[in-house]
């Protein structure tokens, strides 16, 4: 009798990967609005403090980019050889399932 549909190790592993990768995608966003908020109302209280509105706001916030996109790569790569391993398990066994259930069914097929 085949068996249809995911295992359970695939479907565990399905949300192992999708729970690593929504991690990811949550660091990533907090990291960034962290960055901006700071660059922002750090920049207006400066202004305000100097009396140069708005330069060193707009000097922060353009020093945020960068600096954003440096620490959300290091995010991404210290994260990724994890999400590469969940990966791999996740769609090799998923091949592996289709593999073996295309052979189920040509069997079946031919008796």
């Amino acid at each position: 009798m085949a068996q249809e549909g995911p295992t359970p190790d695939t479907v565990q592993n399905q949300r192992a990967l999708l729970k690593a990768l929504l991690g990811v995608v949550g660091q990533v966003g907090c990291l960034t609005l962290l960055i901006i908020m700071v660059a922002l109302f750090g920049g207006l209280w400066l202004d305000n403090q100097l009396q140069t509105r708005p330069w060193i706001t707009l000097g922060l916030i353009l020093l945020s980019v960068p600096l954003t996109f440096i620490l959300v790569l290091r995010v991404v790569f210290s994260n990724a050889d994890r999400i590469q391993d969940l990966s791999s398990k996740t769609i090799g066994k998923s091949t592996q399932e289709e593999a073996e259930g295309d052979g189920r069914q040509t069997d079946s097929s031919e008796a």
